[in-house]
This record gives C-alpha cells, sequence and structure tokens, in this order.
C-alpha cells in the first residue's frame, strides 16, 4: 500500500491548462482591467472583497509609504545597482531589507503596540476623547517607565507635523474608517508631552500602521504592507540611477572622505 498524496489546501490561486482561478475568480475573465492592484492585494490577504472605502485607505497608505527621496532603503537599492547591474532584484531586495524599525518597520511596530494596548483595556472602550486620553496616557507612562520608545513619534525631517498623518486621518474620517486604533494613536499624540516631557509629531508611518489595524489586518503582517508600498518607490529610484546616475558619485563621496583610524584608537 502506498501512501496517500498529501494535499495542499489554499483560497487564493489555482491553474489548470485553460483558466487561471484567483479568490474563486476568472483571473482573465474577471480580475484582469477590472480590479485595481491596491483593492488584489487586500482581498488576498483578507480574502473578503474590501469595500470602496476600505481601498481609498488602504491605496492611501501604500502612497504614503512608496517613497521619500534618499532614503537608506533608497540608498542601498542604488548602490547595490552600482554594484550588479545585472540584478535589478537584488537591488529591490537590498532596498526591501532595510525595512526595520527605524523605517518602514515602524508601520507594524506602531500597529503591534496599538493593538496590544487595545487588548489589555478590553471592553468597553473609551467613548470621549478624555477616556482615550487616559488610556492612551497609561500606555505611554508604562512605557516610558520600562524604557521603551514609543513607535510612531517623532521623524527625522518633519519635527513638528508629518504631513502625511493629518491627511491620512482625514481621509479616514471621510470613509467612516477612524476606529479605534487611529483614536488610540491621536491620544498619544495629544497625550505623550506629559509623559515623555517634549512634544514630538506623529510620524506617518506610525499613522499608516494604525490605520491599516483599523482595517482588520494582522498586526504582525502591517510591515508587508510597507514594503510593497516601498517595493513601488524603490523600482522608481532603479529607474532614475539607470536615467541620471549618482551610485558612483555617492559611493567615491564616502570612500574618498574616509577617515581611518588605527585600530587601537577606538
Amino acid at each position: 500500500m502506498t501512501d496517500a498524496v498529501p494535499r495542499f489546501p489554499t483560497s487564493l490561486g489555482a491553474s489548470d491548462p485553460d483558466t487561471i482561478t484567483v479568490l474563486g475568480q476568472d483571473l482573465a475573465a474577471d480580475l484582469m482591467g477590472k480590479v485595481g492592484f491596491g483593492e488584489l492585494a487586500l482581498w488576498l490577504v483578507t480574502q473578503r472583497r474590501p469595500t470602496p472605502s476600505q481601498v481609498r485607505v488602504f491605496e492611501a497608505v501604500l502612497v504614503a509609504l512608496a517613497d521619500h527621496g534618499f532614503t537608506p532603503t533608497a540608498i542601498a537599492a542604488r548602490l547595490t545597482y552600482l554594484s550588479a547591474p545585472d540584478s535589478v532584484q537584488g537591488a529591490l531586495a537590498a532596498g526591501l531589507l532595510g525595512g526595520g524599525s527605524r523605517f518602514l518597520g515602524v508601520t507594524e511596530d506602531t500597529g503591534q503596540l496599538l493593538a496590544g494596548v487595545l487588548a489589555m483595556a478590553g471592553e468597553p472602550l473609551p467613548a470621549d476623547d478624555a477616556g482615550w486620553d487616559a488610556l492612551a496616557l497609561a500606555a505611554v507612562t508604562e512605557a516610558r517607565a520600562a524604557g521603551r520608545l514609543i513607535p510612531g513619534l517623532g521623524h527625522p525631517v518633519h519635527k513638528v507635523t508629518d504631513p502625511r498623518t493629518p491627511a491620512l486621518m482625514a481621509i479616514a474620517d471621510e470613509e467612516g474608517l477612524r476606529g479605534p486604533h487611529l483614536r488610540l494613536f491621536e491620544a498619544i499624540g495629544r497625550v505623550h508631552p506629559r509623559a515623555l516631557g517634549r512634544t514630538l509629531p506623529l510620524n506617518g508611518a506610525g499613522t499608516c500602521g494604525a490605520a491599516l489595524a483599523d482595517l482588520g489586518l494582522p498586526p504582525s503582517l502591517l510591515r508587508g504592507f510597507a514594503l510593497l508600498a516601498r517595493a513601488a518607490g524603490l523600482l522608481g529610484q532603479l529607474a532614475e540611477e539607470q536615467r541620471r546616475p549618482v551610485g558612483m558619485d555617492v559611493y567615491l563621496t564616502v570612500e574618498q572622505h574616509a577617515d581611518y583610524l588605527p585600530p587601537d584608537s577606538a
């Protein structure tokens, strides 16, 4: 008797000689030319077709995270392309691998923090700003006492207001999707000076994490959406590197201004 062939269940996609099925839809007949990429990405993760309001907020997040100029991720992609122009995939991967706790990963870290605070708070959630402020102040105070940073607070360039934050808040509000994660994040913005002794802006990456969590997306996947958005920006960076290269200048500037120090001088 032979062992049974194992089964590998999926509800995403499958192919046969004549058709491709994705999410129960005929890819060629039902999706191509009829469904936008952002809608499809959200649908693939949730396996529920999103509403137009959900798609608008989701795509606003993707736009917010796509590109911010010569960030470390963009520089990494351009310099990798300089070293290996035959490997666009390697250059894209190099940029994406830089999505961590300082850049891009803040989206997930903020979502995780907010989800954890809300889970601990339980039901019912606050009914007004005063209630949200009290919940936020307790969370910020606890984090400070434990020596933890509050993800989503502060930005290396935008010292007063990250322009993405009010724009995304407004879009979520217009679509009726300003949920508990965004409300808690807003409250953190209001109360953190009392606990930290200084005022920091709510950054766009953190706001994106709160908005994605309010769409019902798992906090453990939020970094993936940030990387999805940044992949488009990095592809643009590489296209520009082909047209108007700066990678060699970046490399030579660093190499020519290196300050060698003997090993024992550290």
